[in-house]
């Protein structure tokens, strides 16, 4: 595609001249492109396209009627800018790279940007593995995917080792192992790692793999019965066992996905729904004619999105660093469903078909995702009704005015003082918002000093939102007593904040839960609630949430820090020698116990080196 004529910056700034809209709007072209709507401080409030540049930006001044949003926007704007494209397609792209650079406020923004997994086959080993894998697809062999979640993926690749026992471990450890693992004993892996099957016989198996997991389900299974009867009639009972065993895995399978009545094929199935001013658009995988699952994705809109516009934003967002399949049925055609096409088309390096199907096995699907999109919405709405429940319990118990949208809890985890990390975790009217969960790596603090390290996180959090002039939340929960409070609010003080509540949960003597004290300066004295009040059910919930997030940034970067001052201190390993030993061996206890002739095997580590590190860990007497 050829690259968009520029007739503005593309990062707008602050302009010193004044900006004169009549001039601007007489001086546009009729060329397709893309329109920035710029505040007075220079930040983007909408981007949009257009087939015609002039007669699309002109109709926001002329006096037509607007949508509230629109007026709403349109008081805020300062300044236009535009980008002028070859084509209409071209707008499109373009568009998409912008909402999904600087998310005007005014736009429709998908908020998802997850990583999707794939189960992925590696061909570079004599004994390929089967595992799981996100991002960038650069390694030899095959994917398959991409699965809605990893829990649906994980599930799959228990039955297809009960089916066709393709070994799972990392190459560090199927190259050091001396006797079958657990997975062996348990008939989910062949046992390649010490010859319990030949390389043929282990292919032999990865091709009945990839026949089913192409969709040749049916033929995979003949295949499987025709081995089973062989083995039978040559007395190989034992074998026929394991054919028989196969079988009834995959029928298992099978039986837990649906299959198109018409064959197979690659497709994406969305489906856009709206109830009570929430849109949803949920996506279902289907590979190979067979449903992988599916994902809801609830984009940020405002009020008065129509269905149209809402399915057009999210193809060019969500498609944009995605693999895009052959075929998109939606239940909404979007705006210039052709144009779409097209710029997805060019995206993928082929032709991609986007259509709302009426009738046959894509109907069927299509139908199945609405009611998926429905049943979405429905959970989402009660999350919201037990959301706002909680929000009333604490507007109850604090005496607040209004009910609370926000609030977040502080809590701090550390080992004797080593790796100090504070968790702040975000709860509002849909539950904890872990989008905005946030950990802090605590620095030039005395080991062990908690309120130090409270004022220190809350000083930062909030100094932040302050500096990108985000929302503060209404209350603040603080895992300690009236010390730790003081110093969290001494960080407040000066910052020259004063409308947060600041509560501390503090544990009771004997540290069980339902014994928590609760220190406010809006009471005289603590306050210790009933084992069972819901408003404490409702705070012990949120701060052991805020503990849970604290432990485990806590004991990453405890574990991160000891592996690499350990291997740094063996002369000759830099960043990235210490990078390809931590990969070869799957951690340092992996090349604790390697040996020499192991180590020497890692890219950049010679017999010097390998003897290095090896004496390194074995003279001290480092075992396992």
């Amino acid at each position: 595609m050829s690259e968009p004529v520029q007739a503005r910056s593309e990062r707008p700034e602050i302009q010193d001249e004044p900006f004169d809209l009549k001039l601007f709007l007489r001086s546009l072209g009729s060329q397709p492109g893309v329109y920035q709507m710029l505040a007075a401080d220079g930040h983007i409030l909408y981007v949009g396209k257009a087939r015609n540049l002039k007669r699309r930006v002109s109709s926001y001044f002329q006096k037509t009627r607007h949508s509230p949003k629109t007026l709403a926007m349109l008081a805020q704007v300062a300044r236009v800018e535009v980008l002028v494209t070859h084509t209409e397609t071209e707008a499109l792209v373009l568009e998409a790279q912008l909402i999904k650079k600087h998310r005007p406020h005014y736009n429709i923004l998908l908020r998802d940007d997850k990583s999707y997994p794939y189960l992925y086959i590696d061909t570079s080993s004599a004994f390929p593995r089967m595992s799981l894998h996100r991002g960038t697809q650069r390694g030899k062999g095959h994917y398959f995917g991409p699965y809605p979640a990893v829990s649906a993926l994980r599930e799959s690749m228990v039955l297809l080792q009960k089916a066709f026992r393709l070994r799972t471990c990392e190459d560090s450890v199927f190259h050091n192992r001396s006797r079958a693992c657990l997975h062996y004993q348990i008939r989910r892996c062949s046992g390649p790692c010490v010859g319990h099957i030949d390389e043929k016989s282990y292919h032999r198996d990865l091709q009945d793999a990839l026949r089913f997991l192409q969709g040749k389900s049916d033929e995979a299974i003949r295949t499987l019965q025709q081995r089973m009867l062989a083995a039978a009639e040559r007395l190989d009972f034992e074998e026929a066992a394991r054919r028989r065993d196969q079988i009834a895995a995959l029928s298992k399978i099978q039986e837990r996905q649906y299959v198109a009545q018409a064959g197979g094929g690659d497709f994406d199935v969305l489906a856009a729904v709206e109830a009570d001013g929430q849109w949803v658009v949920f996506v279902t995988f289907i590979r190979h004619g067979r449903q992988l699952g599916g994902r809801a994705i609830f984009p940020q809109h405002p009020d008065t999105a129509r269905g149209s516009e809402v399915m057009a934003a999210f193809l060019m967002q969500y498609y944009a660093d995605r693999e895009i399949p052959g075929n998109v049925l939606v239940n909404v055609l979007p705006r210039a469903a052709a144009s779409l096409a097209s710029a997805l088309g060019q995206n993928a390096g082929r032709k991609v078909l986007l259509e709302q199907p009426q009738r046959g096995p894509r109907r069927r699907w299509l139908a199945m995702a609405v009611a998926n999109a429905n049943e979405a919405l429905r959970q989402r709405a009660q999350r919201a009704d037990g959301g706002r429940r909680r929000m009333r319990l604490l507007q109850e118990l604090f005496s607040l005015d209004r009910l609370p949208e926000r609030v977040e809890c502080f809590d701090i985890s550390h080992t004797r003082g080593e790796a100090a990390t504070a968790s702040c975790v975000v709860f509002g009217e849909d539950g904890a918002l872990k989008a905005e969960y946030r950990r802090f790596n605590l620095r030039d603090i005395t080991p062990g000093d908690d309120y130090a390290a409270m004022e220190q996180a809350v000083s930062r959090r909030y100094g932040r939102l302050l500096q990108e002039g985000l929302s503060l939340p209404d209350i603040v929960f603080i895992d300690g007593g009236p010390a730790q409070v003081a110093r969290a609010q001494a960080a407040l003080d000066d910052l020259g904040i004063r409308e947060i509540l600041l509560c501390g949960v503090a544990k009771g003597t004997s540290r069980r839960p339902g014994l928590e004290w609760l220190h406010t300066t809006l009471w005289t004295q603590p306050r210790q609630l009933s084992s069972g009040d819901p408003a404490l059910l409702v705070i012990q919930e949120i701060r052991d949430e805020a503990h849970r997030f604290a432990i485990t940034g806590h004991r990453a970067r405890r574990s991160k820090a000891r592996q690499e001052s350990e291997l740094d201190s063996i002369g000759g390993i830099g960043p990235k020698r210490r990078v390809a030993l931590l990969r070869a061996f799957g951690g340092l206890r992996g090349i604790r116990d390697a040996g020499v002739e192991d180590l020497q095997r890692v890219e950049g580590i010679h017999a010097e080196l390998a003897q290095r590190i090896y004496a390194h860990f074995h003279a001290r007497g480092k075992g396992a």
